[in-house]
């Protein structure tokens, strides 16, 4: 007879109600999370320098948005950087969002790395010192973590090797978090790089889910204390074939049921490269298909979020609320969506523009 040793119960109970406030009706994650190298990318895109300082300005409008933000954004993933920056008034960023009753998350991920004997395919890392990280973000007020790992779709690909080391790695992490009190998001993206269709992503897809909760169980992870940070199933970005939202709503939401358990809180979808409007339709579409969905179904989106709001603010101190106000008219949309209730139409300074980078890696 096998001997489990679980985590203490109060653990379990923090960590489940955690989890439940992060997807509280209506509510998503703000992924704010991009390594220096890719806000770089985005300054750059509006003639601005990669400076520090640019960085933290940046992440200070987001996170003083008008109070309004309080009912869309539950959580936001910061990088080690905006953890310990402050805001104008010497407040920390951690305080600045706790205080709006936002909860602080921490990407806790060392960046992706090749995995030897493959076609081109990675691994992610970090485990290395990663309870003591996570101990440390736990008393400087982080209370949910996040672990990107990265699948490609190709003709041989994702190989069952990279399936098999992105689970168990996926699946050490979240036991690492737990042990520290933090909710890990538990993150498998499968990439929209190729011209493959829905179908292909959709199976793709569920072997990859299927093998994330073999894993999450075999480390005996606690899943009420967990959330799945997906990829939508969607087709290839060189696919010829168009397919519908309600296309997608069904891929998506069929692949869920057959490999995601029930006692999984919710799901935070990443954008992926989708445009702005795409992420919001998308999202809406798969709450309104009908069908078993016994968990929430909300966004954590970075790009899709943010790419009307850096361009409308342009790194200049007069736009900063046109920045704020494209942010907040985002974030409604994809609170609706949440709900299955956006219905389109809304115009942002970016939000039709291709957001896809050819195998994006943070």
């Amino acid at each position: 007879m096998a001997h489990f040793n679980y985590l203490p119960k109060d653990v379990q109970d923090e960590l489940r109600a955690t989890a439940n406030a992060i997807i509280a009706p209506g509510k998503g994650i703000l992924a704010a999370d991009e390594s220096t190298g890719t806000m770089g990318k985005r300054l750059e895109s509006i003639g601005a320098k990669n400076e520090e300082e640019l960085r933290r300005q940046y992440r200070q409008l987001l996170f003083t948005s008008a109070d309004e933000m309080n009912q869309y954004i539950s959580g936001v993933i910061l990088l080690h950087e905006t953890v310990y920056q402050k805001d104008d008034s010497g407040t920390s960023f951690v305080e600045v969002l706790k205080k709006r009753g936002i909860i602080p998350g921490i990407k806790v991920d060392t960046g992706v790395v090749p995995l030897m004997g493959t076609n081109d395919e990675c691994t992610t890392q970090g485990l290395d010192d990663l309870q003591k990280r996570c101990e440390q973000y736990y008393k400087d007020g982080c209370r949910f973590a996040k672990w990107r790992c990265v699948l490609k779709i190709r003709e041989h690909e994702p190989s069952p090797l990279a399936i098999l080391e992105n689970a168990n790695v996926l699946a050490r992490y979240a036991s690492c978090c737990q042990q520290a009190r933090l909710v890990p998001i538990v993150e498998p993206e499968v990439l929209p790089d190729g011209d493959h269709d829905l179908e292909r992503c959709q199976k793709v897809t569920e072997k990859v889910l299927a093998a994330v909760y073999k894993a999450l169980s075999d480390h005996n992870v606690y899943l009420e204390g967990t959330l799945l940070k997906p990829n939508m199933v969607t087709a290839g970005q060189g696919c010829s074939k168009k397919y519908q939202p309600q296309d997608i709503a069904r891929a998506t939401v069929t692949a869920l049921q057959r490999t995601m358990p029930a006692a999984v809180p919710g799901v935070t979808f990443l954008s992926g490269g989708q445009s702005e409007e795409e992420a919001s339709l998308h999202l809406s579409a798969i709450n309104q298909y009908p069908g078993k969905k016994p968990w929430a179904l909300t966004f954590s989106y970075g790009r899709a979020l943010q790419a009307s709001a850096i361009k409308a603010w342009g790194a200049k101190k007069e736009n900063i609320k046109a920045g704020q106000d494209e942010f907040l008219k985002r974030a409604k949309a994809n609170s609706e969506a949440s709900l299955g209730k956006y219905g389109g139409g809304l115009v942002g300074a970016a939000a039709g523009e291709d957001l896809f980078v050819k195998n994006h890696a943070y």
